[in-house]
């Protein structure tokens, strides 16, 4: 048996309409906009033979409001954008500066002295200086015939070179 079915063009025009009148509703007028403050503290972490450099831009941040912590090879961010009275004689055309907490972890892959850690703050960014264990950093071994060396390098270079 078939079956005719008749379809109105106009309703799934007007269904659609209305659909994309809530979702611009629902995004752009009654939804207050949110932030995700751990996407937008962006890091760069750098590795050299003595240290871990970790720098945070983090602006219009007071120093004393930040919160930096180091345990069990976890490095921890906090801070919080203080949000500015509303003035109820103005009119807001735009509004995009954020406001809110946020908190960046970052675990370390070595050991790293936590009592010579030291912070610097400096135009919005945050600079801090992890020094490794002198156990993690490489050794220069040489290797001797005799009274003259006759090999030198590092234990780091004899390792990436087991292949």
């Amino acid at each position: 048996m078939t079956r005719i079915i008749l379809r109105d063009p106009y309703r799934e025009m007007v269904s659609l309409r209305n659909t994309m009148s809530r979702l611009a509703d629902d995004n752009f007028y009654n939804r207050r906009w949110t932030w995700n403050p751990n996407a937008e503290l962006a890091l760069d972490v750098v590795e050299t033979e003595e240290e871990y450099l970790v720098k945070a831009s983090v602006p219009g941040i007071n120093p004393d409001d930040l919160d930096i912590t180091f345990t069990d090879k976890i490095l921890t961010i906090k801070g919080e954008y203080k949000e500015e009275e509303e003035k109820e004689d103005v009119h807001y055309h735009l509004r995009e500066r954020r406001f809110g907490s946020f908190s960046r972890r970052l675990r370390l892959p070595n050991t790293i002295k936590s009592d010579a850690i030291e912070a610097n703050y400096e135009d919005g960014v945050l600079i801090l200086h992890l020094p490794k264990t002198e156990e993690v950093k490489p050794k220069r071994i040489t290797v001797q015939n005799g009274e003259t060396p006759v090999l030198e390098g590092q234990a780091s270079d004899m390792a990436s070179n087991k292949n």
